[in-house]
């Protein structure tokens, strides 16, 4: 009988491989330097990435400054910062990185080998689209690999493949831009099938740019808007927003915000409420109110804002924010689930941005594809029809109700609003005009609903391109 050959670890493909004289030397526990200096950085941002793609948790909770995971929680400020851009740019281009260890690699990674993949993954992000040292990434990345018992025996695989990625970078990119790898793959099918091949490949380039930050100016404020852009160092969009172009500042630092000139936005975010038309002296219920911006917005226009969250201390921090804009004086808000919700009597404005996939964000919220599923999408479909049969009680009659949600699936848009539509002959589509959505008027479907995503507002330049994907649609209760 033959002796059967152990499997070593996977190792590099040619022409990376290089043979080098003298016995091979056996994988050795390194020391580990725990006080290594960014080393506990790379850690953390290693094991979230993992609890994302694993554990499909979002990144928001896991690096959040209260409730986050403890080992970004024990991190400075600043390194912190370093973990939440690894992950963004792990997650943006995971579908490209993901593919080049398999191209650098003989033969894929043993599948239980995610702490390697994850090593691998933001070592990658670090070389080929942060501002990071590529001696450094790699260094750090073999020493994490050395540190985890599980992926030590790779140590030398991650050194190769990383300096193999360090020198072959320019080519790398150009690949990635010619024929970026989408993943995950079940979201790159749905979005080919929903928007067609070409408007996916629009909507997928945007995924891969970090998102503009646009802001939404009080009513007060918009004759002046060009000089605010001056300012501010943006640029007017044709919604009506404004999108900050210059070198990237604290939004706290920024001309206006003290006195509560605008908040922040985006411009497709901003589009719903502005559906209502002149609210003064109308009574009017935000039913997902936080973070705000859409309450904000109709206390702008006039109206008294009864606004709902199911957390108080979201509510708090949303009244917090009124207050800066000197608008929280015509603000009630109710910490309530909204089928819970009694008023004494209906409203002439109800807004429900109901929750939703968020797979409209996804320019800001690259986690989300992972951490989502089409059966997530399902099921909040069908939350939202019942929420939307609730808000529909909440609105006396000549009142208008705007659905609304940043989904860019149709199964929670436009079937919701049909749907809601045929069983409700109480309720008649009010279709949204070409006027009300001006530099996006193709986003208006022949229904009447606001389609938006993020291959809308092609300003020429990727990095001011683009809008969140956002559906809307509105409905009159009739009288009598």
């Amino acid at each position: 009988m033959g002796t059967r050959r152990r499997q070593g670890p996977v190792g590099l493909s040619a022409p990376a491989r290089r043979r080098r004289p003298g016995p091979r030397k056996t994988d050795q526990a390194a020391p580990r330097p725990d006080d290594k200096p960014g080393l506990a950085t790379r850690q953390a941002a290693h094991r979230i990435l993992g609890a994302i793609l694993d554990a499909k948790s979002s990144m928001d909770g896991l690096t959040d400054e209260v409730h986050g995971h403890p080992h970004y929680l024990a991190l400075e400020l600043r390194d912190r910062a370093l973990v939440r851009a690894m992950l963004l740019a792990s997650l943006r281009h995971y579908g490209d990185l993901d593919d080049t260890i398999r191209r650098f690699t003989e033969k894929p990674l043993p599948a239980g080998a995610t702490g390697l993949r994850n090593i691998l993954i933001a070592g990658l992000a670090q070389i080929l689209f942060l501002d990071v040292p590529d001696h450094s990434a790699v260094d750090l990345a073999v020493t994490a690999a050395q540190a985890d018992p599980r992926s030590r025996r790779f140590a030398r695989l991650v050194n190769a493949l990383l300096r193999r990625a360090s020198r072959d970078k320019d080519g790398l990119l150009a690949r990635f831009a010619e024929a970026p790898v989408r993943a995950p793959q079940w979201f790159a099918d749905r979005l080919d099938a929903i928007h067609g091949p070409e408007t996916a490949a629009r909507i997928d380039a945007c995924h891969r740019v970090e998102a503009p930050i646009d802001l939404t100016l009080k009513a007060g404020e918009q004759p002046q808007a060009a000089e605010w852009a001056e300012k501010l160092e943006a640029i007017v969009l044709p919604t009506g927003s404004l999108r900050l172009t210059g070198a990237s500042r604290e939004i706290p630092s920024l001309p206006g915000y003290d006195t509560g000139a605008w908040w922040v936005q985006d411009a497709a975010a901003a589009m719903p409420a502005r559906l209502f038309g002149d609210l003064e002296g109308k009574r009017a219920a935000d039913l997902c109110a936080a973070p705000g911006g859409k309450t904000a917005q109709m206390l702008d226009a006039g109206a008294t804002v009864t606004a709902l969250d199911l957390s108080a201390n979201r509510l708090k921090r949303l009244h917090a924010n009124l207050e800066r804009l000197g608008l929280g004086s015509r603000c009630e808000t109710v910490a309530v689930d909204m089928f819970a919700f009694a008023p004494e009597g209906p409203f002439d404005a109800v807004l429900l941005d109901a929750p939703c996939s968020s797979t409209g964000t996804v320019r800001r919220h690259p986690d989300v594809p992972f951490t989502k599923s089409p059966a997530d999408i399902e099921k909040l479909a069908g939350l939202q029809a019942r929420m939307l049969d609730h808000a529909a009680t909440l609105v006396a009659p000549g009142g208008l109700l705007v659905f609304s949600n940043c989904s860019l699936d149709p199964l929670e848009g436009e079937t919701v609003a049909r749907d809601f539509a045929g069983n409700h002959p109480e309720f008649e589509i009010v279709p949204v005009t070409g006027d009300e959505a001006p530099g996006v008027e193709n986003a208006v479907t022949p229904e009447g609903f606001l389609r938006l995503t993020p291959a809308h507002l092609d300003l020429g330049d990727p990095a001011t391109s683009g809008v969140d994907g956002f559906f809307a649609a509105r409905f009159r209760r009739l009288i009598g």
